[in-house]
């Protein structure tokens, strides 16, 4: 992972190099000296041409969790799983187990256009600045604009982090940007498919910005985009089409190093956890770790890939060298890496009382009345995801080898 490179001198050499590292470069103990190395021989990207991508269709059920989705699963004979509960909005106030971000925190309130709503950032580190979504399902009146999203700043250009829950999102977040720096835009670089994080990319879409994204980015989107399009229709009260879903023109199979002038982001590709395209982005200069849904503060953690695969990604993250820890959904946080735990514990708790479950040969119905109700008063929206979270798990653990 990347606790080497936070610590090694070279990555003061890598900071100064004006290229991008070639994708597939060794995690397990990364060195900055190669990405040193690229500064001769790796080219420079050009500009972003992303070509429509889209004609996968949705297998059925599949659904993103900020939509209040349900995942599709294949479950033994006996386990079945209950669509008859409608979600309902959990509206007292919430525990933040973890220390949130105690810091001075510039705060930037931008002017909104008509048809734009107003954006308000805080700049957490030296050149880095997060817009905090709120912890709602998505709906018509916050028209899915849930998620954190932001950029960074280098000397030479910006790489914005999730574009928003909207094109009107995205436009906004340009704006702010914009209105922030002059240093021009060069990068989008997107954390995984879930809508909240990736309907703003039309906004960025222009000559000189190329988008980036783990390597199953562009096939997640082509697979969901016929469904997220009639989930943004009725749902959130606009329509999209076919370009408004811009895949990574350059596709991260396992880590890649992006040169901002003066600062060096580097970006890893994560097995299935989250979701199966979770990208994180890591700043060493100011040891800032930008996880998005790979970290989730006061919102429930939602699986939408692996429970085991989440699991086995956290203990890698822990070994990071970070000040700061970005989530998708919640504070930023200094307590690093305490501020793994309380998703770590959730996560835990599904996965030991599924495996007594299925042991027992308990049915899927069984346990999504009965796995995981301690943890109810820790997190907000329990009652929309947390049954979602539980048949998806279950599907993964009741086909493990005994």
């Amino acid at each position: 992972m990347f606790s080497s490179v936070a610590k090694s001198s070279g990555a003061r050499k890598a900071a100064e190099a004006h290229t991008i590292a070639p994708a597939g470069i060794e995690v397990a103990g990364l060195n900055l000296e190669a990405a040193h190395r690229f500064k001769r021989h790796a080219p420079k990207l050009r500009p972003a041409v992303t070509a429509n991508r889209f004609a996968g269709r949705l297998p059925p059920a599949v659904e993103h969790h900020c939509a209040g989705s349900e995942n599709a699963v294949a479950s033994r004979p006996g386990s079945s799983r209950s669509t008859d509960r409608q979600p309902r909005r959990h509206k007292t106030a919430m525990k933040v187990p973890v220390t949130a971000l105690i810091l001075s925190f510039v705060t930037l309130s931008l002017p909104a256009r008509a048809d734009t709503p107003e954006l308000s950032l805080r700049q957490v580190a030296p050149g880095i600045y997060v817009h905090q979504g709120a912890h709602e399902l998505p709906d018509r009146h916050n028209r899915g604009e849930i998620a954190n999203i932001g950029f960074i700043v280098g000397q030479r250009c910006v790489a914005a982090i999730d574009t928003g829950g909207s094109p009107e999102q995205g436009h906004a977040l340009k704006r702010a940007i914009e209105s922030t720096t002059t240093t021009p835009i060069c990068y989008v670089i997107n954390t995984h498919v879930h809508p909240d994080h990736i309907y703003g990319n039309i906004a960025f879409k222009q000559p000189g910005v190329s988008f980036i994204g783990h390597r199953k980015l562009a096939e997640a989107m082509a697979a969901r985009a016929p469904f997220y399009r009639e989930k943004a229709e009725r749902d959130l009260g606009f329509a999209l089409k076919s370009e408004n879903f811009v895949a990574p023109d350059h596709p991260v199979r396992d880590t890649l190093v992006l040169d901002l002038g003066g600062r060096t982001l580097l970006l890893k590709a994560h097995k299935t956890a989250h979701t199966d395209s979770d990208l994180s982005i890591y700043d060493p200069q100011t040891k800032t770790l930008w996880l998005a849904d790979l970290l989730f503060m006061g919102h429930l953690p939602v699986v939408d890939g692996s429970l085991n695969g989440w699991l086995s990604t956290i203990e890698q993250l822990k070994t990071l060298d970070a000040r700061l820890a970005i989530p998708g959904h919640g504070p930023v946080s200094a307590d690093w890496p305490k501020a793994l735990e309380p998703e770590e514990r959730y996560l835990r708790t599904l996965q030991s009382e599924i495996r007594a479950f299925i042991k027992e040969g308990k049915t899927m119905e069984e346990a999504m009345e009965k796995v995981g109700l301690s943890a109810r008063d820790d997190w907000q929206l329990f009652d929309e995801f947390h049954k979602k979270n539980i048949s998806t798990a279950f599907a993964e653990l009741e086909w493990e080898d005994d």
